[in-house]
């Protein structure tokens, strides 16, 4: 079994979950102090949750059934590339806590997508 994609996927997923299910809890752990003003920021908040949830859930399932997870790792460190390159149009206008827990966030992301998809596939 793949540990550490076991448990970037567990995060993921778990992240993802909170998002659906909390999405206004989920949105201040990541340094949002405001509540969305719009009804399409939560349609943002729900998609990116189902993009965590299903991202990191087959991550899991890679890692639990033995099966190569770099594709799935580069998948997710994708999405954090995505959130990172679209939070930097609006870098000025964002808190600091936004800046350094969500663009942070999706720095330590990246990495770890790119860690997980460059390793070499276990024996």
């Amino acid at each position: 079994m793949d540990t550490a994609a076991l448990v970037a996927g567990s995060i993921r997923c778990a992240s993802g979950i909170q998002f659906l299910v909390a999405p206004l809890r989920a949105n201040r752990m990541w340094g949002e102090t405001e509540p969305p003003e719009h009804p399409s920021h939560f349609l943002l908040l729900h998609s990116m949750g189902y993009r965590d949830a299903l991202v990191g859930g087959m991550l899991v399932s890679a890692a639990l059934r033995g099966r190569d997870t770099r594709g799935w790792f580069l998948a997710s460190g994708g999405a954090d590339a995505a959130d990172f390159i679209g939070g930097l149009k609006r870098h000025s206008e964002l808190s600091t806590s936004q800046k350094v827990i969500g663009m942070g966030g999706a720095i330590v992301g990246i990495g770890v997508g790119i860690w997980g998809s460059t390793r070499k596939p276990r024996a």
